[in-house]
């Protein structure tokens, strides 16, 4: 049974001044629930939330293990929670790995056994990634994870993530914690940014400023992109159902298209007298980066638990992103 109809919760959001925390919270100030953000504010922005901070919602800064070292019962009281921090970004990944194990193992340890002496739920925010190398596309949730060598650090995302998602499903089955496990696909929409590898922030960005839109390798490795708003409203209705917890849900959308038809819809979309530019793999990132040539999922599960329907097409999504970054270049040359 859903707990959607029950008494207004008290749930904590880490990474909550993140891009996918920044749309959880007001989706869920909207059902009544008090907030509590958690962030360190190294990927994310007090801009983010700066609207959203009140009574209901406030923020506590930090990095989530640190706190609860310093305060082991931070989380009693508390119904839910959802960890979304995490190391994110294939750039970030690949120029941080030691940073970006460590962040991700030992902050979703210590969120899971705090969470787990306090009787909250966790929804473990996990990625695409963890399927690594694998050929068998459509991604499903129950098929192998085919990584590639530890000699690149690309995997060592994947990897981390990987132990989460066994961390949260062993607490789960050993401990009785309500905890369910999503896989990210791709989420964009406002607010994300290009700086740590994100495609569609950049290509946009480019397009509006009329810059080469510069892709790697030969732009026809595929990817799907699924509007963040469409993402939060599944983590909630997968998490207020105990129904799911026990359980690994991949989220995003079944489009499937190449980098390289991107870059065209982007340029299309915006008008934009930009040009495509190519770029080797060796050169933006290192000798040693490995790609996979597809990535989409499987989302029949997860039309099955929660009847999941995009309410964003990605041209939606581009077209709001094409004017909010036209208004951040007009903001910029008022204040110059």
């Amino acid at each position: 049974m859903s707990e959607s109809a029950t008494a207004p919760k008290r749930i904590i959001i880490t990474g909550g001044a993140g891009f996918i925390g920044s749309h959880l919270t007001p989706l869920l100030k909207s059902r009544g629930h008090e907030i509590l953000l958690i962030d360190n504010l190294s990927t994310g922005n007090r801009r983010n939330i700066a609207s959203l901070i009140d009574e209901q919602c406030r923020l506590l800064e930090g990095d989530v293990a640190k706190l609860l070292q310093a305060d082991p019962d931070l989380f009693n009281g508390f119904d839910q929670v959802y960890h979304l921090a995490a190391s994110v970004g294939v750039k970030l990944v690949v120029e941080r790995p030691i940073e970006t194990i460590r962040n991700n193992i030992e902050e979703s340890s210590a969120v899971l056994d705090a969470a787990t002496r306090s009787g909250c739920h966790v929804l473990m925010a996990s990625t695409s990634e963890v399927y690594g190398k694998s050929t068998q596309t459509p991604f499903r949730e129950d098929q192998d994870l085919v990584t590639g060598p530890t000699t690149s650090p690309r995997w060592s995302y994947a990897l981390s993530k990987a132990i989460d998602e066994h961390l949260a499903l062993s607490h789960h089955r050993k401990h009785g914690l309500g905890a369910v496990v999503v896989r990210f696909f791709n989420a964009v929409g406002p607010r994300q940014i290009g700086e740590y590898g994100m495609v569609l922030p950049r290509f946009v960005q480019w397009a509006v400023a009329g810059e080469d839109l510069v892709i790697h390798q030969d732009g026809l490795q595929t990817r799907t992109f699924c509007d963040v708003r469409d993402v939060v409203q599944a983590c909630a209705s997968l998490l207020d159902n105990p129904a799911h917890h026990g359980q690994v849900f991949n989220i995003g959308s079944d489009r499937e298209l190449s980098i390289d038809q991107l870059a065209d819809l982007v340029i299309k979309l915006a008008g934009s007298i930009s040009t495509k530019r190519y770029m080797p793999y060796e050169q933006a990132y290192d000798k040693d980066f490995e790609d996979m040539r597809r990535r989409a999922p499987d989302v029949s599960k997860l039309r099955a638990a929660i009847g999941f329907k995009q309410t964003y097409t990605l041209e939606d999504t581009i077209n709001e992103l094409i004017k909010l970054e036209r208004v951040r270049l007009a903001g910029d040359s008022t204040d110059r």
